[in-house]
């Protein structure tokens, strides 16, 4: 419902900005319609991505690797997942709900987003040139900690 009225009341403020301002409005609208293109083939590949990984992998397995009961060692391995994955937040959180519905655990999945928006394997060369090695290293590694304690802080409050 609460989708329902968000789409409704977005409605509502394009129909008004239409009223207000047409040529604003459908210049708008263009640029919306070029982002949406920008992002499809993304998005595109992350679902043909997802859907391959649910069907090769079972809820079982899902469930096994890093599902609740994996523990440390299901935690670790989404963090590493995290560390390397370079895909953007808004096909991360539809893919941890998939995750979620499919067996596995919250802080394993905490764990995972934390590092996957927060450490950066691969974009490390282009912070070393950047930021300088000492501090590229010093900010991922603190980073990569501190998914663990965010993934602990949430397996103990949803418990």
């Amino acid at each position: 419902m609460f989708t329902v009225l968000m789409y409704i009341v977005a409605f509502g403020f394009l129909v008004l900005s239409f009223i207000k301002d047409k040529k604003k409005t459908f210049i708008a609208l263009k640029k919306a319609w070029k982002s949406f293109e920008n992002i499809l083939p993304q998005f595109l590949s992350i679902l043909i991505i997802i859907g391959i990984m649910l069907a090769v992998l079972s809820p079982e397995v899902i469930s096994g690797l890093i599902g609740e009961k994996s523990g440390w060692w299901g935690m670790l391995m989404a963090s590493l997942v995290g560390s390397v994955t370079l895909i953007p937040g808004f096909v991360a959180f539809p893919l941890a709900s998939v995750l979620l519905k499919n067996g596995a655990g919250f802080m394993q999945i905490a764990v995972f987003i934390s590092t996957l928006m927060m450490v950066g394997i691969v974009t490390i060369p282009l912070e070393i040139k950047y930021f300088g090695k000492k501090a590229a290293i010093l900010r991922n590694s603190l980073a990569f900690a501190f998914s663990f304690i965010v993934a602990i802080a949430i397996g103990v409050v949803l418990r």
